[in-house]
């Protein structure tokens, strides 16, 4: 028994592994960001979203939704789940290293030919063990396959985590921006309402004509119509963040808001740094590493297989005596199997594997581009949206001046009221673009967040 131990244990170690050694796809990989060069660098204490990346935004109704992203989303719970599936495939490939014991046991009792009073019993217990020597590396791709399956399984779970975060602070600040246009649209109404007033006042005093006062009222009421309509974009948006934080929609409300006055600024770092920082880069390619591996599983199968074996058993017709000599019986010994002919089987599994491996090294290099692609989009509508936005809030500055001094020369009847509701309109429309921009400003923030890999570590 030492020996056939210790000649199970030279044969298992020098066995090799079949199939190729896996080495990360090359991508192209860019020096720098384009968008980046007029990019403001970000101070010291922008790091925090390493971890909680949305504490950036300096909001506590955020940060407490946020924590219920991570504890109650229905999504993360479903892709924490089938991880543990993954991670417990590795466990089950593991298992594979060591030998198999079964044991049996059985009990007879026989009567003799008709009439005959003789009778036996018979008792049986016995053992088998069973070893499958990985002396080409079957089992060892296998489990390399796997566990590279569970770590893009894990990454995948983060890459959910990491959307679900996301898409509720854009939900989130989209409702803020429907709170702020409908503060503007309500500050509008009370200039617009003052306005009416002033308007029927003329025409009391013979001023001012019918049309006038139909003109004010009609835009007064087009604004209220606006105020209203907002409602329905708002409550979606609720709902919205209702489902991404496990709650039913009915049960859920958020008090009114407003956008946070300014965008943080964000560290980009360097694009290489990319590729270990998106969680979807990371599943790709892991999953590049087990279709790597399973190669190897398939090109195992031109080699013949060893198993070792050994059996044991007691017999006895006496169950008090089952355990005394000479009752037990024993075998030992190897078993050598070699397919000679399949038709081109494992050719074709063996060419499947690679196309596999070929399909998934193509769907990371895409990924890899396409993060870069999105990166430089939110780079550049992050800059682009600053500039449109210095230039909308003069526009604003400007809107509401002009919006004073028309009423102005309207109360002194040097301009008509349709010059005064014209520049009215155009004042509002103006405000109402500014917190638009803000919105998207703050929603590219988070997206460019996001394409940076969040907080994540491979």
């Amino acid at each position: 028994m030492r020996n056939f131990i210790m000649f199970s244990l030279m044969t298992l170690l020098s066995g090799c592994a079949i199939g190729p050694k896996y080495v990360r796809p090359a991508a192209s990989i860019p020096a720098a960001y384009k968008e980046s060069k007029d990019w403001k660098p970000a101070r010291p204490q922008d790091e925090i979203i390493r971890g909680t990346w949305w504490k950036i935004f300096n909001d506590p109704q955020l940060d407490a939704l946020e924590r219920e992203v991570n504890i109650s989303n229905q999504n993360i719970a479903q892709a924490q789940a089938q991880y543990a599936q993954a991670y417990a495939l590795v466990q089950a490939a593991k298992s594979s290293f060591f030998p198999i014991l079964t044991t049996n046991a059985s009990y007879t009792r026989s009567h003799g030919a008709s009439g005959s009073k003789s009778a036996s019993s018979q008792t049986v217990l016995g053992a088998d063990v069973s070893w499958e020597l990985d002396l080409w590396g079957r089992i060892r791709r296998q489990i390399e396959a796997n566990r590279a399956n569970a770590q893009a399984s894990a990454a995948d779970l983060e890459n959910v985590r990491l959307s679900a975060q996301a898409q509720l602070a854009q939900d989130y600040f989209q409702l803020c921006s429907m709170d702020t246009q409908k503060k503007i649209l309500d500050g509008t109404i009370a200039i617009f309402q003052k306005f009416l007033k002033l308007t029927k006042d003329r025409h009391a005093s013979g001023v001012a004509s019918e049309s006038d006062v139909i003109q004010a009222q009609t835009q007064l009421e087009g604004t209220q119509a606006q105020e209203i309509d907002i409602g329905v974009t708002r409550a979606q948006f609720e709902h919205a963040i209702a489902l991404l934080i496990g709650k039913p929609a009915s049960d859920f409300s958020i008090p009114s808001l407003a956008l946070p006055g300014i965008v943080p600024s964000v560290p980009t770092g360097l694009p290489s740094q990319l590729l270990e920082r998106r969680p979807d880069i990371a599943a790709t390619e892991k999953t590049v590493a087990a279709a790597n591996a399973l190669i190897g599983v398939a090109e195992s199968a031109y080699f013949p297989t060893l198993t070792l074996s050994a059996s044991g058993s007691y017999e006895s017709s006496n169950l008090s005596r089952i355990f005394s000599s000479p009752n037990p019986l024993w075998s030992v010994g190897p078993a050598l199997a070699e397919t000679i002919f399949d038709a081109g089987l494992r050719k074709a599994q063996t060419a499947q594997a690679r196309a596999v491996y070929d399909a998934d090294v193509a769907s990371y290099r895409q990924t890899v581009l396409t993060a870069f692609e999105q990166v430089e989009d939110n780079l550049a509508a992050l800059r682009i949206l600053e500039e449109e936005a210095q230039i909308q809030d003069e526009a604003v500055k400007d809107a509401k001046k002009a919006v004073m001094l028309e009423t102005d020369q309207y109360k002194a009847g040097t301009v008509s009221a349709l010059d005064v509701i014209n520049i009215q309109a155009t004042a509002l429309t103006d405000e109402k673009t500014a917190a638009t921009i803000l919105g998207e400003r703050l929603n590219a923030c988070v997206l460019l967040i996001q394409y940076l890999g969040g907080g994540w570590r491979e």
